[in-house]
């Protein structure tokens, strides 16, 4: 994958988080710290610590560091296996926010190894790649 392409597949990581912690920062600001209240204990606290985990991520794949591919391939399973559970379980989440994330997810997948590979080189050899 040239630069240019690896640089395009950090953005649209950088925005798909961006999207996480707007949407969890956004709840929180109008719901107050009982927006999440009528799901289990554990998914509350998960949701909330995405207005914290996401932009971290976002952080770590500015500065190139390969804690942020990590962290981000965990944090979307995670989050698409809880969603997906609260989805099946109870009425409280759309189809339609599932479907999205999910295919964020695989876009996730399908590029965290170039980008694992990118973050390794020194970022001064990384922009005269073809």
């Amino acid at each position: 994958m040239s630069d240019r392409a690896l640089r395009i597949v950090r953005l649209l990581w950088v925005l798909g988080y961006l999207v996480g912690t707007t949407t969890h920062v956004v709840d929180l600001v109008l719901g107050g710290t009982e927006v999440y209240a009528g799901f289990p204990t554990a998914v509350r606290l998960f949701w909330v610590s995405l207005t914290i985990v996401d932009p971290l991520v976002i952080v770590l794949l500015l500065l190139r560091r390969r804690a942020g591919v990590v962290l981000g391939v965990v944090v979307i399973v995670v989050d698409v296996a809880v969603n997906g559970t609260v989805l099946a379980t109870t009425a409280g989440l759309s189809l339609g926010g599932i479907v999205n994330q999910s295919l964020f997810a695989v876009f996730v997948l399908v590029t965290a190894r170039p980008l694992w590979a990118w973050f390794g080189r020194p970022a001064h050899l990384a922009r005269y790649d073809p």
